[in-house]
């Protein structure tokens, strides 16, 4: 009859040759793989590493021949009524063929950036918006905080007194934050978040 002994399973093996003992709780390594959800929700870490998502940037994209663009790079607005508001300067229905690459995927409003990609060819990408109407309110930047304890507006790093019932408008719930950036005139692009 032959004995057959039972032998030691190799990741007992394993540890103990890396000098582990199977009793003891490894911390993970420092650094920002390691780190947890931020105070406002965001991912820490980096993307590829199990359980931190990649941020999704862009909500459409798209590729498209577009000639008649000068730059490499483009950024533009499209407004609810298909009006463009690009921030480079490009002639005058040149950036056509790149709002209509993404008409059908994208409801205006939304913001896009377009990148050269070989010749002619573009890649572009946008992602939805909102838009407030503020009359009266002077400056680029604006932040409204509101809270139980009352609101303060911001306008450009200085605090101001005035009402803003656009961006007022924006908020949703008791406590929010309005962050606001002058697109023209008295027409503004928002982000609200709940406090």
């Amino acid at each position: 009859m032959r004995l057959f002994r039972r032998r030691e399973p190799l990741h007992r093996r394993l540890a103990d040759d890396a000098g582990l003992s199977l009793g003891e709780t490894v911390s993970p390594p420092p650094g920002p793989a390691a780190a947890p959800p931020g105070w406002d929700g965001e991912q820490r870490g980096e993307p590829g590493i199990h359980g931190v998502p990649r941020a999704r940037r862009w909500d459409a994209v798209a590729t498209v021949d577009a000639p008649g663009v000068r730059g490499d790079v483009v950024h533009f607005v499209c407004l609810p009524d298909g009006a463009l508001l690009v921030d480079e300067d490009e002639p005058d229905g040149a950036l056509t063929p790149l709002a209509d690459a993404l008409e059908g995927r994208l409801t205006p409003p939304y913001r896009a950036e377009a990148v050269r990609r070989d010749g002619a060819v573009w890649g572009i990408g946008g992602r939805s918006i909102a838009l407030a109407r503020e009359p009266g309110l002077d400056g680029d930047e604006a932040e409204l905080v509101v809270t139980r304890s009352g609101r303060t507006l911001t306008v450009d790093g200085f605090p101001r007194v005035a009402r803003a019932a656009g961006l007022e408008a924006a908020g949703e719930g008791d406590e929010y934050v309005v962050r606001a950036s002058r697109l023209e005139g008295d027409l503004w692009e928002v982000e609200a978040s709940p406090l």
